[in-house]
């Protein structure tokens, strides 16, 4: 089972999403002449209404909440501004149960930093593109975040991960056939999931375990067999959501943390049969204690960029 990647109705393949999203029709140009459906153009463009709602020049920390992590969002302080996310450039409704639908900025306690939720995330398999998959990572960066969280709900392969099981992202296996780089861009993905943060994380909860987190394209589950190769490939969780991102952000320069929340046992790995239900049940289980879990490791994170720029000013 996976990152919360069903919704109760197929999404619709969309090609005319509007003049504020990401589609073949949106076509045209910005003030300067220069495309403005490009993915670094088109970000701009969101950051730009994002830090202007919440009235500041820079957002520094950025979120992805996936299935069971929403919570996290009202632990971590103040929320100055939300907006839905169909009236931010390049962003979209999200078509799957268990996501949210707003862009929040919100004050990371007494740090004086910044945070920017985005609960809008676009999964691959809903056909809108991977430029679509990548644009909430793009537009963080463009709003001056360093540094990007990545969650999801997943299927585990570790049969002593029972639902529930927070596990840190190690490394990735893109099993998607897809990317969002275009073009001859080679971007190094070694350490991809920062080791560093993942240490950050550990001083939070030293009990949490780590493993490889392999993206699918969905939205059908995995096949046994499919789990099995994925094994072999030295997956440790499955999903449908945070490859494609990730590589997106790697590109523009955040510093990544992955987490992901073990909904359930993966196809194969017990004989229980796959339901987003399943999914949807284990979030809401293992929502309050992991919400807290992320919201003091966003703290944690917050303290040390403001720890920084002071003894960059010393």
């Amino acid at each position: 089972m996976t990152e919360s990647q069903l919704s109760d109705s197929a999404p619709t393949e969309r090609t005319d999403i509007g003049s504020t999203g990401i589609g073949p029709d949106d076509a045209g140009s910005d003030a300067t002449g220069s495309d403005a459906t490009e993915p670094s153009a088109l970000a701009a463009r969101a950051a730009a209404v994002i830090n202007e709602a919440a009235g500041v020049d820079a957002h520094d920390i950025a979120l992805v909440l996936g299935s069971g992590w929403g919570q996290a969002a009202d632990l971590i302080g103040e929320t100055i501004s939300e907006l839905p996310a169909a009236e931010v450039p390049g962003f979209l409704s999200p078509v799957v149960a268990g996501h949210g639908g707003t862009l929040r900025s919100v004050r990371v306690g007494d740090t004086g930093k910044t945070a920017l939720v985005l609960g809008a995330r676009t999964h691959f398999y809903e056909d809108r593109g991977v430029r679509a998959v990548a644009h909430g990572v793009r537009t963080a960066a463009a709003a001056s975040c360093s540094t990007l969280v990545l969650t999801n709900g997943c299927g585990g392969l570790n049969p002593d991960w029972a639902p529930g099981t927070p596990v840190l992202i190690s490394d990735h296996l893109n099993l998607t056939a897809a990317s969002p780089l275009e073009g001859a861009t080679f971007v190094d993905l070694t350490d991809l999931y920062s080791s560093r943060l993942r240490g950050v994380a550990r001083e939070i909860d030293p009990s949490l375990d780590e493993g490889v987190y392999a993206q699918f394209r969905g939205p059908h589950y995995e096949t046994p067999a499919e789990v099995r190769m994925a094994r072999i490939m030295g997956a440790d969780l499955v999903g449908m959501s945070t490859a494609l991102e990730a590589i997106a952000a790697r590109e523009a320069g955040l510093e990544i943390l992955g987490i992901s929340l073990v909904t359930n046992l993966a196809a194969g790995v017990s004989d229980e049969p796959l339901s987003h239900a399943e999914v949807i049940e284990a979030g809401h289980a293992a929502g309050p204690r992991i919400s807290d879990l992320l919201a003091r490791i966003v703290e944690r994170i917050a303290r040390e960029q403001a720890a920084h720029m002071t003894d960059g000013d010393a």
